[in-house]
């Protein structure tokens, strides 16, 4: 009686469940044609004329069906009825080994995971297998998936077999990191590229199993399930999986919506259309509302940026509201404000939300971080873009110049007020200079900022004593290339200092005139820049030429013979050469000179400093 029960209860147990990605799972090339057409165009006409690769290389995102397609790959390759015997795609007619390939447990088709099997231990095995042939099937197929993970040695192992192997053996590699794979590996590899399944194609997709599994589901809902899958069929169908089970066998828009953390689409747009408008209040009351209905702050910026992205692509591209991933509110509402928004304005807010976004996943406050964005952006809306600032700026400065300055606080009112580009040097600022483009129109330089007081002008250069109420300044005497050194050291301009005291070799200087040569390795900037320092430290105009002379040495030439020099008379100093006499091995390196001592001090301590001639005196300091 118990064994009789004991079968009973088998018999009804229930059969384990599959998921959808398992059980939907593409078995040959008519069901992988859903975003991968280009790969298999390819292999039909290569199996039609015989053109078989030795090895294939298969790439693409997580879920794109790269081991599937190496699966079909290898049934195609040992295709086998009773009516046909070659290789092929039509394998609408399960083969021989179709099934055992398709699970997983074919004997010659060796499935080989390099994420756990990365040594050249491992690609050895392979090498020694190759040479038997396979035990009931045409070719004998190996199958690495996520092949980057080979380690340099296990890549250079398999080379030379990859390059020339048998003709009863083929390689199928599958990769998520396509970079990473070496190129002498690619080159012996046929490449595919399996693509991003697009959104329009997982709805079809979703409709289809829903179709055999006989549940109901709505179009928004499915729309929301291939946008988030991000082009992955797996991710798709397991996030099909989770809602079917979320809304108790019916796909729902809000159960979907509650699962995914998402916001509202028709409010995404609200959202959007208050920040155009520049409306703070209504931004942050909206936001606020789906934060408490449970949407993410990171999610609701990510939306909203995902339909500035919608709204400017369908400026350019209005056939785009076509695509079934788009819900009714995305499609009418998108148009209205592709016509409406400008392209400033969009590209303005798609920045601010890609800064914003990030700012927001880093946030140890996310709500408070997401609502500072949208207050940002809603004031943005209110500014003018930079085209519009250059035109209004430059139609002010096109204004008549000779028009005395004033000092109103009005700017180009019309009544007598200074035109902004004399306002604006009389703030101290850079004039924008107008210059022609190319086509004959008219380019602003520069922007600058709005000035709201108006100065009196200021004194121009070399002008001091025209203005009976300015400080007249005391004037800077240049007569020797120590002169513009120590006007280095006295501005704290160590840079020039260096520059001018090691490559510049003088040929002439007057007030207001230099004349010098550079050193071969001199820096090409420093003419003008010396230039621009000798006017804004001596407060007139300066020529700075190179001239063709040799010139003098630089300063650090002259102090170096100069120091040689003090070197050689140490050395025929008669008390110097008697100590070094009196310690051999002994050498001079260096002779300071004590700077004079003060009136008081002894006669002899003071005679410290060089003769005219460079003579050595008594209180001079020898170093040995």
């Amino acid at each position: 009686m118990s064994d009789d029960t004991t079968a009973i209860s088998s018999d009804t147990k229930p059969a384990a469940y599959r998921v959808l990605a398992r059980k939907y799972r593409p078995k040959d090339f008519s069901d992988l044609m859903v975003g991968q057409e280009p790969m298999v165009r390819t292999l039909t006409n290569a199996f039609d004329t015989g053109r078989i690769a030795q090895a294939y290389m298969l790439t693409g995102v997580r879920g794109v069906g790269k081991t599937t397609t190496a699966r079909i790959l290898a049934r195609a390759l040992n295709y086998k009825t009773a009516e046909i015997d070659r290789p092929t795609i039509d394998l609408r007619i399960p083969g021989e080994h179709c099934q055992a390939i398709m699970e997983g447990r074919h004997v010659d088709v060796i499935e080989m995971d390099a994420a756990s099997h990365t040594g050249i231990d491992d690609i050895r095995e392979i090498i020694e297998q190759v040479r038997y042939r396979p035990v009931s099937a045409r070719y004998k197929v190996y199958i690495i998936d996520e092949v980057h993970m080979l380690s340099t040695q296990a890549f250079n192992g398999l080379l030379k077999t990859l390059e020339e192997p048998p003709e009863h053996v083929k390689f199928i590699f599958a990769t998520t990191e396509i970079r990473k794979v070496p190129i002498t590996v690619l080159s012996r590899c046929q490449r595919f590229d399996l693509r991003r399944i697009g959104a329009s194609d997982l709805v079809g997709l979703f409709t289809t199993i829903l179709g055999k599994e006989g549940i109901q589901a709505e179009a928004d809902a499915l729309a929301m399930i291939a946008r988030a899958a991000e082009g992955s069929a797996r991710d798709g169908l397991s996030l099909l999986d989770q809602a079917i089970a979320h809304g108790g066998g019916i796909v729902e828009v809000e159960a979907v919506r509650s699962m995914l953390g998402l916001a509202d689409r028709a409010r995404i747009v609200d959202l959007f259309a208050h920040i155009v408008q520049g409306n703070v209040a209504a931004a942050l009351d909206e936001f606020a509302a789906q934060y408490e209905a449970g949407a993410s702050p990171s999610v609701v910026l990510t939306d909203l940026a995902d339909f500035t992205h919608l709204v400017t692509r369908l400026k350019y591209v209005p056939d785009a509201s076509g695509d079934q991933s788009l819900s009714e509110v995305e499609r009418i509402r998108g148009g209205e404000f592709a016509t409406g928004v400008a392209v400033t304005t969009l590209s303005r807010i798609w920045q601010m939300l890609l800064k914003g976004i990030t700012e927001t996943e880093n946030s140890s406050r996310p709500a408070g971080a997401a609502e500072m964005v949208l207050i940002r952006l809603a004031h943005a809306a209110h500014l003018p873009s930079p085209e519009d600032a250059a035109r209004k700026l430059m139609e002010f400065a096109g204004e008549t110049p000779q028009r005395p300055v004033s000092t109103a606080p009005a700017i180009g009112n019309g009544n007598g007020s200074a035109p902004v580009s004399q306002t604006l040097t009389a703030r101290g600022m850079d004039v924008p200079q107008a210059r022609p483009s190319g086509n004959g129109a008219t380019m602003l330089r520069a922007v600058p900022v709005e000035a709201p007081d108006v100065q009196p002008s200021p004194v121009p250069l070399g002008q001091v004593d025209a203005q009976p109420d300015a400080k007249p300044q005391p004037k800077v005497n240049v007569s020797t290339l120590q002169d513009i050194v120590d006007l280095c050291s006295k501005n704290r301009d160590a840079k020039l200092k260096a520059l001018v005291r090691g490559f510049v070799r003088l040929v002439n200087l007057e007030q207001g005139r230099l004349e010098m040569s550079l050193s071969d390795d001199a820096p090409r900037s420093l003419v003008g820049d010396l230039q621009r320092r000798l006017e804004e430290w001596t407060a007139e105009r300066w020529m700075v030429i190179v001239s063709r002379e040799q010139g003098e040495a630089t300063l650090v030439e002259a102090e170096t013979q100069a120091q040689a020099q003090r070197v050689v008379d140490a050395r025929a100093d008669p008390d110097v050469a008697a100590i070094l006499a009196m310690f051999p091995g002994a050498k001079i390196t260096d002779v300071r000179i004590k700077a004079p001592a003060l009136e008081e001090a002894e006669p002899v301590a003071a005679s410290t400093a060089e003769s005219e001639e460079g003579d050595i005196l008594p209180g001079d300091d020898i170093e040995f």
